[in-house]
């Protein structure tokens, strides 16, 4: 149960573009559904239902109920191929879902990013369960309240956080349900030969001068933290906070530059769980004597001895995150243990002003990349030149990839035209995808991995003449953009607080649209980073905005099967300068996206003076700092300068 994968399947995967950080698959071959990939295409599952289906009656197994969450063993948001299991046994390719399998019954449990692209990629044998309408039930309530009584509901519980176990526990308890967590999970047994094989890439270093602080003091603030909640030790398991923590980078996941590892810190010693053949001389070397170095598989027996040897209770507990797998809980006691918000994930959210310099840097190139593409495909279009989704995305990656500390890109592009941008997460099949068409709407939301930073930006053009709805749904959208670029709040406030702000124009209209308004951006890590994020999701309450923080910052709105507009800047949390100072402070947002906005598409009687003005100083900035980049490509020099001429 603990072993990723078979030694017979940890091979090196060949990848392109940099030795450091590498481009990826972007589509599916043969029967293996990538997720985030492919945005339409529908899988048929009758037989890999069925084949499961026979291993819940097992006697081994003897469950009526199987859930299939997206996560993997580290609760990662993009898993490894070999790792999404979720998608292949639905078809559903997108990055958010939960799949619930009765003897019976089969139901994919999604929220509104993916209702469109969902109920594309789904056969028959399922039924869409569109999370946030009304009515329809979360699948942890599904589990407590539409199953039959005395249902055995099967888990794996490496892939079932701590937290969501111990609630389902309590809520299955009077209808005589239960949890059962297998010793394998039956997915990976249908999957069999065709699933892919597990990842072990290269592992390395990320230099000080682009992180800003070494990994021995990010240790010592992790010591202070587990000092100050009274505790003997921190386990950390999260992919994204190993890397941050110890100054590390890997290519295990496409487009997320982190490594398969756990991390135990404790007031003396910390120790980095990881695939022997990626401990090179060179992670050795840069580690020192601070970590010592163990095998991937003896994180589970090293928790149980680490418990013994500390001497962990109640009153000396661990630190474990709140994400923290139940299978980790139950390798240490749960009377050992306590979960919390990850102190790491909180670290990592407040960038150092290293970072966020390196944010301010990574942006600026990253506009020039995106200019000269939009120029180029600008230019194609009116030369008649016929051009896919996917092509365009190509040429994107290909001006990328000539910048300046590039690794990769930081998540698959989704370069959509006309109905397909209405497609919140979609991405073009290379081998079957929509011409992109001067008279639709397109909408490219992209971004790169560079060492000094992670960028992810949306720009919708139109490069022919846009209706007036056209015109009217993207000024909307632009407006609730400015209003939370130039939001002024106290210190405090949270995203949840904020999230009215991007929506109230849209209101106006009686639109609005189905996601977050911001999520967390990683330093040269995950593009969607937590613990804050702007939204209407209720957790994002519990975490408030603080300076050092970024966000993005991405209203849209979706006509489904006409089109979809989004506008989307990465922004840093900064102090506010304010006349007064009622309170504690006060804090604002500096855009660091530097990327024209088509002021072709913006309906000018319902933009007001100040929001002209907004868009004209954001204009004169990207013109000043990204011109000077683009000084040896005169097309893409003039398309800038005329797009951000003053209106």
């Amino acid at each position: 149960m603990w072993s990723r994968c078979s030694p017979a399947l940890r091979v090196h995967r060949h990848r392109y573009l940099t030795p450091a950080f590498a481009q990826t698959i972007r589509f599916s071959s043969g029967s293996t559904t990538i997720m985030g990939g492919i945005g339409t295409r529908t899988v048929d599952t009758t037989e890999r239902l069925a084949k499961l289906r026979d291993l819940l009656k097992k006697p081994e197994n003897n469950v009526k109920a199987f859930v299939v969450p997206s996560e993997d063993q580290h609760f990662s948001e993009y898993p490894a191929h070999s790792d999404e299991r979720r998608a292949f046994i639905s078809g559903f390719n997108g990055s958010a879902g939960c799949a619930i399998i009765t003897l019976r019954d089969a139901f994919l449990f999604t929220d509104g990013r993916y209702f469109l692209q969902a109920s594309q990629q789904l056969d028959s044998n399922w039924k869409l369960m569109k999370q946030g309408l009304p009515d329809v039930p979360t699948w942890q309530e599904f589990l407590s309240k539409h199953l039959k009584q005395g249902t055995r509901i099967g888990i794996d519980p490496t892939l079932i956080s701590a937290v969501d176990a111990q609630n389902l526990k309590k809520s299955l308890e009077p209808r005589g349900s239960e949890l059962v967590s297998l010793q394998q999970n039956p997915v990976d047994i249908v999957w069999g030969k065709d699933r892919p094989p597990c990842p072990h890439n290269r592992v390395f270093p990320l230099d000080v001068k682009y992180a800003g602080e070494s990994f021995q003091d990010k240790l010592q603030r992790l010591r202070e933290e587990i000092a100050n909640k009274d505790a003997v030790a921190s386990v950390v398991t999260l992919l994204d906070e190993v890397a941050w923590l110890f100054n590390l980078r890997g290519t295990d996941i496409d487009f997320n530059p982190v490594f398969f590892a756990y991390a135990i810190v404790t007031p003396t010693k910390a120790i980095l769980f990881m695939d022997d053949a990626q401990a090179q001389p060179s992670i050795k070397t840069f580690l020192s004597s601070h970590v010592e170095i163990r095998p991937y598989e003896f994180f589970i027996p090293s928790l149980k001895e680490l418990t013994a040897t500390l001497g962990a209770n109640k009153e000396k507990p661990i630190l474990l995150g709140d994400k923290t797998s139940l299978a980790v809980v139950e390798a240490i006691g749960e009377e050992n243990a306590v979960l919390i918000p990850s102190p790491v994930a909180a670290m990592k959210a407040i960038k150092n002003e290293t970072e966020i310099e390196g944010f301010r840097k990574c942006h600026i190139r990253d506009g020039a990349a995106l200019i000269r593409y939009f120029a180029w495909l600008e230019e194609q279009l009116d030369e008649g030149v016929e051009l896919n989704e996917s092509q365009g995305a190509d040429k994107l990656e290909e001006f990328r990839s000539e910048l300046d500390l590039f690794r990769g890109l930081s998540f698959p592009t989704i370069s959509s035209t006309g109905p397909n941008a209405a497609v919140i997460h979609y991405s073009p099949d290379p081998h079957d995808c929509a011409i992109i068409k001067k008279d639709q709407i397109y909408l490219c939301d992209s971004g790169g991995q560079y060492l000094d930073g992670t960028t992810d930006v949306t720009r919708t053009l139109h490069f022919g003449t846009p209706t007036d709805e056209e015109k009217r749904a993207f000024t909307r959208v632009l407006q609730g953009h400015i209003s939370i670029d130039t939001a002024v709040f106290p210190i405090g406030t949270s995203g949840f607080i904020i999230d009215s702000f991007a929506r109230r124009a849209l209101w106006q209209e009686g639109w609005d649209y189905r996601h977050g308004t911001g999520h967390g951006v990683g330093h040269f890590l995950n593009v969607h980073e937590g613990p804050h994020g702007i939204g209407t999701r209720i957790a994002y309450n519990s975490t408030s905005l603080k300076a050092g923080m970024t966000v993005s910052n991405e209203p849209g709105y979706y006509a489904d099967g006409r089109y979809g507009i989004r506008v989307e800047n990465v922004v840093i949390v900064r102090e506010a300068k304010t006349p007064n100072n009622f309170g504690n402070g006060y804090l604002c947002f500096e855009h660091v996206t530097m990327c024209p906005i088509q002021t072709k598409l913006i309906d000018f009687s319902v933009l007001t003076a100040q929001e002209k003005e907004w868009l004209n100083l954001y204009h004169a900035e990207t013109l000043e700092k990204v011109g000077p980049l683009l000084r040896n490509d005169l097309r893409a020099l003039q398309w800038l300068e005329r797009e951000c001429s003053p209106v």
